[in-house]
């Protein structure tokens, strides 16, 4: 499948503060000529679509952005982002919004299936492996066209953690993380470089580990302070890279969690990889990152993790045949 010669539309489920900042972003960035808001609030939808049409006025962009009455109205679209969902609040894991979460985004899966049969699938909605899971299963479309934004987030807040422990180098750090997306991810040091330079020439292995907890618990730390709420900015932004990666067909690298059929040693299951991305999608799983032994066991550990809440889903019979 690939890019419609048509203006690409970009159709973006929950419009709440992820949801809305994605839209914003690319309507900003002129990124789609068409963005299409769908919400459980048609008028709060179209609140925000109105809101934004006008700041791209005044930012001088092409892009339209429309609120959905109804679920056709994400027809035609080129890429879905599905960010609906429960929030984190303080004390709440990821694993606490499975059974809430999977229903939503199971719900969203359908609808997509049958009006936008098409369009790539980017999952936003938290826990993000099981949630790419379930979307990829109900949807039944094939796993490149099925995409979890998780290892982009993450590497920028362990990039933002190493700038913390630097004090220089802003724009300059490239981070990597594989794994789920929650406390067992693994973020990969031997592949973290400050201006070429690899962050174990930079730090003690103690400040690693400092750098690497702070990462892991970077979005809790977030909940913990908003009190009412989690991270958006960083989420969003990290959500319009992943759109603007298919939509401009660049064949980036990032880490994005895809369905694994035996890369890195699992398959059936949804994992945070590097992966380059273009007009289709996931075009390549890049499998030719040799990790460490410690690596390898924390990266089945995490795989292991996002199975046990499959595993869960499965005895619940969240996935019915014939539905």
């Amino acid at each position: 499948m690939k890019i419609s010669e048509r203006g690409k539309k970009v159709s973006i489920i929950g419009t709440g503060n992820v949801g809305a900042t994605v839209a914003f972003i690319l309507s900003m960035n002129g990124t789609c000529h068409e963005v299409m808001l769908r919400g459980r609030n048609y008028e709060i939808a179209l609140g925000k679509a109105i809101d934004m049409s006008q700041a791209a006025n005044a930012a001088r962009q092409h892009t339209i952005v429309q609120a959905a009455k109804v679920p056709s109205d994400i027809s035609d679209s080129d890429i879905v982002v599905i960010t609906a969902g429960s929030p984190r609040t303080p004390g709440m894991s990821r694993d606490d919004l499975l059974i809430t979460n999977a229903n939503i985004v199971k719900n969203y899966a359908k609808e997509i299936k049958e009006y936008a049969p098409n369009s790539i699938i980017i999952v936003v909605s938290n826990p993000l492996d099981v949630m790419t899971y379930v979307a990829l299963k109900e949807s039944g479309f094939p796993r490149e066209r099925v995409i979890g934004m998780a290892g982009i987030l993450d590497s920028a807040r362990m990039a933002h953690f190493i700038y913390e422990a630097l004090g220089y180098g802003a724009g300059q750090i490239r981070a990597t993380v594989m794994g789920g997306h929650g406390d067992s991810m693994v973020p990969l040091t031997k592949f973290t470089t400050v201006a070429g330079v690899p962050i174990e020439d930079l730090f003690t292995n103690s400040e690693i580990v400092d750098i690497v907890r702070k990462t892991r618990n970077g979005g809790a730390q977030i909940v913990e302070l908003l009190k009412t709420g989690s991270a958006y900015y960083a989420p969003a932004k990290s959500t319009a890279v992943m759109v603007e990666a298919i939509l401009k067909d660049t064949k980036q690298i990032h880490s994005c969690a895809v369905y694994l059929e035996g890369e890195y040693g699992a398959r059936d299951i949804v994992s945070g990889v590097p992966v380059m991305m273009g007009a289709d999608g996931v075009e390549r799983i890049i499998t030719e990152m040799v990790l460490k032994h410690k690596q390898k066991e924390s990266f089945q550990k995490s795989v292991e993790d996002v199975q046990n809440m499959v595993d869960t889903l499965y005895r619940l019979n969240f996935f019915k045949e014939g539905e």
